[in-house]
């Protein structure tokens, strides 16, 4: 496992990707590439702390230690600042950090039967003093997580069993015990192993967890979230394992302004994948194949806006599970899963990831099939900044063709424009920063036929009049 994302949410429905805040290639420290495993994140006096275990070096389950990434932000600016000295070794690994009322800050973690607890310094990346054995455990594996709720601390963890290992709790009156074994409140989720977080959100307990029920394999994890319950006496409620989810507690979040439409059948296909009439899809057609090794969907000039984070988000068919490899200019961000969709005419199936993309339309995203068969209806890329330079102009439509320009707010007489690269009757499309407005006009000198455009425009000939190859002046407000 590699490149840890961050997600977030207002409703506890709709979940957003914040994009990648590490890698194993920004751990100085370790030889062991690609070896990230389940981390934990705490916040103190301004300061988010990151922590994730990582073997140090190639002999990886005997040299485990767990490294530290700080930011001002919950979301993005990590900085990998080192490792815990005092920790790790033979499959010590799941660190849970934990800071209580008064301000101190825990840390546990374990494995292989053995779970440790211990406090930090007020810089939180130092141990304060030796680490303890947490007493009191039954049938510790891995998986610690610690929380307090009304005085009472809580010890979470995995157990041993063959069949699948489950969630069980101790509670103590002390962060670092002794503990008093409860019981288990998680039963076995489909995987052999089991690792969850408990926190609570708006007034409401929550338990995190994985299954694989949409990949069907141990190591391609699910994330699930249901209610975490308590009895009078404080003790946990079985979890209920649901496939819905928990409801919304908030409305749901505002559109992204920023995002734009690239539907499938406008990019290049290769190496089998075809464009077909698909009277499911929302522009008519799709591109279909993609179970041929090496099919591959390419579009180009494809918007960052101001350059940095977006989400792209791929909308497609499936009959059955599959995944598809992503590459974003140049980059290969692995696969992403495409679990089935309900049949090859129901485009409910939604996959996504955020990436770092460049400023303007210089960017490029590749798909490449070979891994199941997926129809793909159309990609969506949301930008997470604006672009605020101007308004691009396209020689094609769908922002397609050779050549694009980006004009500043002015107004544009028709020599005025062909001397910024726009010649006349020559623009199909255009993209629109949020809050700006075009003007089109037929003749010169701003006479004539006008259009007024306050969103991103694929194609000109859908207007009334068409305005296709008509723009021979222009007001950008």
């Amino acid at each position: 496992m590699d490149r840890y994302h961050v997600y977030s949410t207002e409703d506890m429905v709709n979940w957003q990707d914040e994009g990648e805040i590490l890698n194993s290639s920004q751990v100085s420290w370790s030889t062991q590439p690609g070896f990230m495993w389940a981390p934990d994140c705490a916040f103190k006096n301004g300061t988010y702390y990151f922590y994730f275990p990582h073997p140090s070096t190639t002999n990886w389950n005997n040299t485990w230690k767990v490294g530290v990434a700080t930011s001002t932000q919950p979301a993005s600016g990590f900085t990998s600042v080192g490792y815990i000295t005092g920790l790790g070794g033979h499959a010590m690994i799941d660190p849970s950090v934990f800071v209580d009322t008064d301000g101190q800050a825990y840390i546990y973690y374990g494995g292989g039967g053995v779970c440790q607890g211990g406090k930090l310094q007020s810089n939180m990346t130092a141990l304060n003093g030796a680490m303890q054995s947490m007493t009191g455990l039954v049938d510790f594996h891995e998986a610690t997580w610690v929380f307090k709720r009304n005085k009472i601390y809580y010890l979470t963890y995995a157990d041993n069993k063959a069949s699948g290992n489950r969630l069980n709790y101790a509670t103590s009156s002390n962060p670092l015990g002794p503990w008093t074994y409860k019981g288990v409140y998680l039963n076995p989720t489909g995987s052999s192993t089991s690792h969850g977080s408990a926190v609570e959100y708006k007034g409401q307990w929550y338990q995190f967890y994985h299954n694989k029920s949409l990949s069907g394999n141990d190591s391609i994890r699910s994330i699930c979230v249901d209610k975490l319950n308590f009895n009078a006496d404080g003790t946990i409620q079985m979890i209920t394992q649901t496939t819905a989810g928990v409801p919304s507690v908030g409305p749901a979040p505002v559109p992204n302004p920023n995002t734009v439409k690239y539907e499938a059948e406008i990019g290049t296909v290769a190496n089998g994948a075809t464009v077909a009439n698909d009277a499911a899809a929302s522009g008519g057609k799709s591109v279909q194949n993609f179970h041929l090794a090496n099919s591959s969907l390419q579009l180009d000039t494809v918007s960052g806006g101001s350059g940095g984070r977006a989400t792209i988000d791929i909308r497609y068919a499936a009959a059955s599970n599959a995944k598809i490899r992503l590459t974003v200019n140049g980059a290969d961000y692995s696969f992403l899963n495409t679990p089935a969709s309900g049949g090859w005419n129901n485009y409910s199936g939604r996959t996504y990831l955020t990436v770092p993309l460049g400023i303007g339309t210089a960017n490029t995203i590749k798909l490449t099939g070979g891994n199941g068969g997926v129809n793909i209806d159309y990609l969506t890329v949301s930008p997470f900044s604006p672009s605020s330079t101007g308004v691009t102009f396209y020689q094609n439509t769908q922002y397609g063709g050779t050549a694009s320009q980006t004009l500043a707010k002015e107004t544009y007489t028709l020599s005025q424009l062909a001397a910024q690269g726009v010649p006349n009757d020559w623009a199909s499309s255009t993209r629109i920063p949020s809050g700006w407005t075009v003007i089109m006009y037929h003749d010169d000198n701003f006479a004539g036929t006008s259009w007024t455009l306050t969103a991103d425009t694929p194609d000109f000939s859908t207007l009334s009049p068409s305005a296709t190859d008509q723009m021979s002046s222009c007001k950008i407000q």
